[in-house]
């Protein structure tokens, strides 16, 4: 498809159409080229603990210390990405999940999802300070810097749960009547945006009120989870693990375009703002990698990474890191940088 069409497809509001009674269906996507060498090993460092499963990761970008949610061991890992190499383990995290650095604050967040809470910990000394909530099931994690609030994804609790900053201390629940995916904040707009399960929608919250501002429905998604921000451009892009697809929507006016397909239940997303690239990392294994231009999405290609369903990226040096909890029997950091040509 043309970019001239694919802007124009962009354009088209979902909600307009709905409302004429038109159906529409997904133009058809384009093939991924057959791209084996778009990204090179840089280097593959050795993580502490067992084999077992990594979620989400935070960068620090005032000091490159990378956290990964080692979830299966219980331990947020500290690894610096100057050095390359961890520099702390922290145990008692149980079934940890989401990790957000807040460097302002000189805090660490991180969504202790065996506890049903969220955890504080002092970004200096990485002691933890406290644990925060009763929420059924925590997952992703969001700092609203306006506010100075954690919205925390209550996945299966149906809910974004908002915690005061200052005072450590659930401030209010938010009903979203559907599980909740990843919860993301926009300094531009200053709101927070929520993938909503089962109902298929975007969710637009204002954060000072802690109140729903607007629904959008994914038309083509099912199940949507991961979201990413070019709060720059104002895009969303947010990725279906019902239907393995991934849609952009543009924040100023809420319309979207074409899907394009990812690896099978897509997970984690992290978009490289300085180079305009995303990556989404997928259960399956099977990274996918776009190149975002004239408000939307092109595929520069995709490989495949056993375990490598969660992704963080240094919009400073390019690097993109993968957590992998099995090379060879141990638990590994993949280092990889880009080298395939960007679509144009």
């Amino acid at each position: 498809m043309s970019t001239r069409l694919r802007a124009v497809f962009l354009l088209l509001p979902a909600a307009a159409a709905i409302a004429f009674g038109i159906s529409i269906s997904p133009a058809p996507s384009p093939a991924v080229a057959d791209k084996s060498e778009i990204m090179r090993v840089v280097a593959d460092i050795p993580l502490p603990g067992p084999a077992s499963r990594f979620d989400y990761q935070s960068l620090d970008p005032t000091d490159g210390r990378l956290f990964i949610a080692h979830m299966n061991a219980d331990q947020l890992i500290v690894f610096d990405t100057k050095k390359r190499e961890v520099v702390a383990t922290l145990d008692g995290f149980n079934r940890v999940h989401g990790v957000i650095v807040v460097p302002e604050l000189n805090r660490i967040f991180a969504s202790v999802t065996g506890d049903h809470q969220v955890a504080v910990v002092d970004r200096s000394s990485l002691k933890k300070i406290i644990q925060v909530g009763d929420i059924k099931y925590p997952d992703g994690l969001a700092y609203a810097k306006s506010v100075n609030r954690v919205f925390v994804s209550d996945e299966r609790g149906n809910a974004d749960v908002v915690i005061d900053a200052e005072t450590n201390t659930v401030a209010s629940t938010i009903p979203l009547g559907g599980g909740a995916g990843n919860s993301v904040y926009d300094p531009v707009s200053d709101k927070v945006f929520v993938a909503v399960h089962g109902k298929n929608e975007l969710v637009v919250i204002d954060p000072l009120k802690a109140k729903i501002k607007a629904r959008t429905a994914l038309t083509w998604l099912e199940d949507p989870h991961g979201v990413a921000l070019d709060a720059e451009n104002q895009l969303a892009f947010v990725a279906g693990a019902g239907n393995n697809k991934i849609l952009t929507v543009d924040l100023r006016t809420m319309q979207f375009g074409p899907t394009l397909p990812v690896g099978r239940d897509p997970d984690v997303l992290a978009f490289d703002n300085a180079a305009r690239r995303l990556y989404v990392a997928a259960e399956s294994g099977h990274i996918y990698v776009f190149h975002e231009g004239n408000r939307s999405l092109e595929p520069d290609g995709d490989f495949h990474l056993p375990h490598g369903h969660t992704v963080a990226v240094d919009p400073k040096t390019h690097l993109v890191y993968f957590p992998l909890e099995d090379v060879n029997g141990k638990p590994v950091l993949r280092i990889m940088e880009f080298t395939g040509t960007p679509s144009q």
